[in-house]
């Protein structure tokens, strides 16, 4: 183990592709309910599939790897309106993204408080917080956040 203020050297350093970086340990989220009422007419509508969504979260320092959420999801069809909705994913990352909320915002703070560059911002996350976040991904987010021009 490190002492306080000894040099320990980073064991991705160099890695040049993604699919060489370490795997990442697996956390399981579950949003699946029976029942849940429609969001457009009110009616409580039975649990038609259930889905899986992988997000990219903030990493595991002490053992040196990502992490990655397994969100288990329902679709419910409401048979009032016959219309169909997903279980709300909300808490944990936006409609279509790869990362969680907490990722998010700190890409964006590291941006928009720091004033960290974006590939800078990239590699800080990587190094600190073992998730990867491309640079244009960060600027996508930045930029919808309407903070920086």
């Amino acid at each position: 183990m490190a002492k306080p203020g000894e040099y320990v050297a980073d064991v991705t350093e160099g890695i040049a592709r993604v699919e060489d970086l370490p795997k990442a340990k697996v956390k399981r989220r579950s949003r699946t309910y029976k029942k849940r009422p429609c969001p457009d007419c009110g009616h409580s509508s039975y649990r038609d599939k259930v889905f899986t969504r992988t997000l990219h979260d903030l990493g595991d320092l002490s053992a040196n790897r990502p992490v990655d959420v397994l969100a288990t999801y329902s679709q419910h069809c409401c048979s009032k309106c016959n219309k169909y909705f997903n279980a709300d994913l909300g808490d944990l990352a936006d409609p279509g993204c790869h990362y969680t909320r907490q990722v998010v915002h700190l890409a964006v703070r590291l941006v928009v408080e720091d004033g960290l560059p974006y590939r800078p911002a990239s590699w800080h996350l990587w190094r600190d917080h073992r998730v990867f976040v491309p640079w244009a991904t960060i600027q996508n987010w930045v930029e919808a956040t309407g903070e920086k021009s």
